[in-house]
């Protein structure tokens, strides 16, 4: 792919007789434009700046200066082009490229720019950047879609998809008061950002306000890598459940409470890690369960812990699995709790659905690739993202890019140069595939 163009025949699949003379430059009819991959490069550089880490990575947790700091490049990049740039109420970020025909719903591109603690330089912002990156190649190339192109910089993916999850009416306002890794609460965090807290009800996208929406991401495992496959056509993305649970025991002297009058909380929560990876083991299928965070109290080495509250969080690709394997968990919680003198209650506090993706998604995504001569393959995802969220309210549709050595959430991130390109490519290809058949 050193050439700038690549040839190929769209008057069929633009569907060219449908549009109004001078809607598509003539270009089209011919030549995709390929993206601009030093651009491209140079841009994911200067975002890695952002909360850049001396030991490598980025802290650029959603509401962070740094994250505020990203958020006005990316807006930069997005005037550059001359796009229309606003911020809604929950403060994502839409740049638009208008479309030559005013009566069709806009497409959407894009990711987020958050990142977890000490996370990498890809997750995110590939997808961001290599969105714009594909508006500014058409913008370039004097190319005009029919539909309005949104760009799309999606609030606190990292910290539970709130940009996403307020615009498909998956958001939860007594998640405002959740305090936010950057020590802002989800609330004080969206005011920082330019939104409202009190009118995200007006961010809510119906059904047919968006008439698809295409996410470039990086996989985050090493399927792609390990078989050699340059491009992962995502067939749906896991959904997630969460719970906190709560064990409940008796504080007393660690050093004067024999053994056997004890009710050790932690001991019980003890028990519970365990029963959640056998209980999640005993059932057949690609479901996953993970105990990823847990706080005794009072914490002191000479108390007996008298609570202990652990967070259990399942994955599946079917909705129903998750509720079959909290069903065998909470099952565990309640004899554990008789056997242990420590009940537990276990309260959800976070819902994300399973998407699938839209099969003419996945076919555009796999033209687009052909048309590149990139191999592919279908895949699931089992990473949320925002494209999970908006799959509420518009078909979507997502591209993989290898990760090498399968990493993700960490320092080392990486994907190939190449490997970023070729994806940027199949987006752009894709999103015009999108542009010409969807109405």
């Amino acid at each position: 792919m050193d050439r700038r163009y690549f040839s190929r025949v769209l008057m069929g699949t633009l569907g060219v007789s449908a549009l109004a003379p001078g809607v598509l430059s003539s270009s089209l009819l011919r030549e995709q434009p390929l993206i601009d991959g030093p651009r491209l490069h140079r841009w994911l550089r200067e975002m890695s700046c952002f909360g850049a880490r001396a030991e490598g990575g980025v802290d650029r947790v959603a509401f962070s200066d740094a994250d505020i700091e990203g958020r006005a490049y990316v807006r930069s990049l997005m005037e550059e082009v001359g796009l229309d740039v606003r911020v809604d109420l929950v403060g994502n970020i839409l740049g638009r490229l208008e479309g030559a025909v005013p009566s069709l719903p806009p497409l959407m591109v894009g990711s987020h720019i958050d990142s977890v603690p000490a996370g990498g330089n890809y997750d995110g912002p590939l997808g961001t950047l290599g969105a714009l990156e594909g508006v500014r190649t058409l913008h370039d190339a004097g190319i005009r879609p029919r539909h309005p192109i949104d760009v799309v910089v999606f609030v606190n993916e990292e910290g539970g998809k709130t940009g996403s999850r307020v615009m498909a009416g998956e958001f939860r306002l007594e998640e405002l008061e959740l305090e936010s890794a950057s020590g802002f609460t989800i609330g004080e965090g969206i005011r920082r950002l330019g939104g409202d807290p009190e009118r995200l009800a007006e961010v809510r996208a119906a059904p047919g306000k968006v008439a698809g929406f295409l996410e470039l991401h990086v996989e985050q495992g090493a399927v792609l890598e390990r078989s050699g496959i340059q491009i992962g056509v995502v067939e749906g993305i896991v959904g997630i459940r969460r719970w906190n649970a709560v064990v409940h025991g008796a504080a007393n002297h660690a050093g004067t409470t024999p053994m056997d009058q004890r009710r050790d909380a932690l001991l019980g929560a003890a028990r519970l890690v365990e029963a959640v990876n056998r209980v999640v083991n005993s059932i057949q299928g690609s479901q996953v369960a993970t105990v990823g965070r847990i706080q005794a109290s009072p914490g002191a080495p000479n108390v007996i812990p008298g609570e202990v509250t652990l967070s259990i969080e399942i994955r599946a690709l079917e909705m129903d699995r998750i509720q079959e394997v909290m069903v065998g968990i909470r099952q565990e919680a309640d004899a554990i709790g008789i056997e242990n003198g420590t009940p537990i209650d276990l309260n959800d506090f976070y819902l994300s659905g399973a998407a699938p993706t839209d099969e003419r998604f996945r076919g555009w995504v796999e033209s687009a690739a052909d048309d590149l001569g990139l191999t592919h393959r279908r895949m699931p995802s089992g990473a949320g993202h925002d494209a999970q969220a908006v799959a509420h309210f518009a078909p979507i549709g997502m591209v993989f890019i290898p990760s090498v050595g399968g990493l993700s959430h960490h320092p080392d991130e990486y994907s190939r140069p190449e490997d970023i390109e070729a994806g940027a490519n199949v987006l752009l290809g894709a999103l015009l595939k999108a542009d010409a058949e969807l109405d």
